[in-house]
């Protein structure tokens, strides 16, 4: 039996009139009230524990960013109250992305309306030194603050043995439910599959999309055959795909899945990918969520689909 919904009937115009209306975002912690809120968002169901996640997140690479700029904060909340108020739940960051984490913090701060029921927390710990493990995942709970994380994740296999110890540690406590690794630009793809293997972690999260497809022949097979849930960096590969098709008007044939722009054909291709549970593109633009998010209503495509998509970047 199929984990996705998959209705054809509401698009993204008619979902906006109805959050206008006063929808609500789904809550994760009460997936009956969710899944009668917003039933024609696409989910995935996370292999280790069966729960169900949007297929399109946020990542916060670059977007949030922006240091002590109150301009640029209060324009991360009006991209973050419209993720929220399309049904988004996964946002992803690290300490790597600068004041990132910060922004996060300081959004919800100013924002008390904002609800983290909906919330699926997702960060990282980057650091060579084993001690400072456990201070960095400190540090994100004070700059999200959270008194706990939904997943939390060993960045680009940085010093990977110490840290995964750490954050299992840390879920055997319960201040983290789901444990990952992560890799991204296609790095040490062998390492990983190793990794993999020997770790079974919950979560990975590698970069994948319509051009850069090599984790399609072992890691997402792999994935698949774990039962390990996959977060999906890059999906628009650093947003150069966009540039690839600036001429180029949408193919008629992306209506069948519901696709009204580029994006949403991009994102419907990575998340449709069997193995694939989660796409986590960054914005900084209140349209552009708009449109990512679009992307979690209608068909997901099937294979022969699939390679209509990747037949225009062949």
């Amino acid at each position: 039996m199929s984990l996705i919904n998959k209705p054809l009937s509401l698009k993204r115009r008619t979902m906006l009139k109805a959050l206008a209306a006063g929808s609500l975002a789904p809550s994760l912690n009460a997936m009956s009230d969710s899944a009668v809120a917003t039933p024609n968002i696409i989910r995935k169901a996370i292999p280790a524990t069966g729960e169900l996640l949007p297929v399109i997140g946020m990542g916060t690479w670059i977007t949030f960013n922006v240091g002590n700029n109150a301009q640029a904060i209060d324009n991360c909340r009006d991209v973050l109250t419209t993720f929220f108020a399309m049904g988004g739940s996964v946002i992803d960051s690290s300490p790597m992305y600068g004041s990132a984490e910060a922004t996060l913090g300081a959004v919800f701060e100013r924002s008390p309306s904002l609800s983290r029921s909906s919330l699926f927390s997702a960060s990282k710990i980057w650091t060579p030194s084993t001690n400072q493990g456990p201070d960095q995942f400190k540090n994100s709970m004070q700059l999200w603050n959270q008194p706990n994380f939904d997943l939390f994740q060993v960045h680009n296999l940085l010093n990977w043995r110490a840290h995964i110890k750490t954050l299992q540690g840390l879920k055997e406590q319960g201040m983290v439910r789901y444990v990952g690794i992560t890799t991204s630009h296609g790095r040490r793809h062998d390492d990983f599959i190793a990794i993999m293997k020997a770790v079974k972690p919950d979560f990975i999260q590698v970069t994948y999309n319509v051009i850069d497809r090599e984790v399609e022949a072992d890691i997402l097979p792999l994935a698949e055959e774990l039962g390990i849930a996959v977060l999906i960096n890059r999906p628009f590969q650093g947003g150069r795909l966009f540039d690839r098709v600036a001429d180029q008007p949408l193919p008629k044939w992306a209506g069948d899945i519901a696709c009204d722009n580029w994006a949403q054909l991009f994102l419907k291709y990575v998340v449709s990918h069997p193995a694939v549970t989660c796409a986590i593109p960054a914005t900084s633009q209140v349209a552009h969520m708009k449109e990512n998010m679009g992307a979690q209503l209608g068909e997901l495509p099937d294979m022969a689909f699939r390679q209509r998509i990747a037949a225009l970047f062949s």
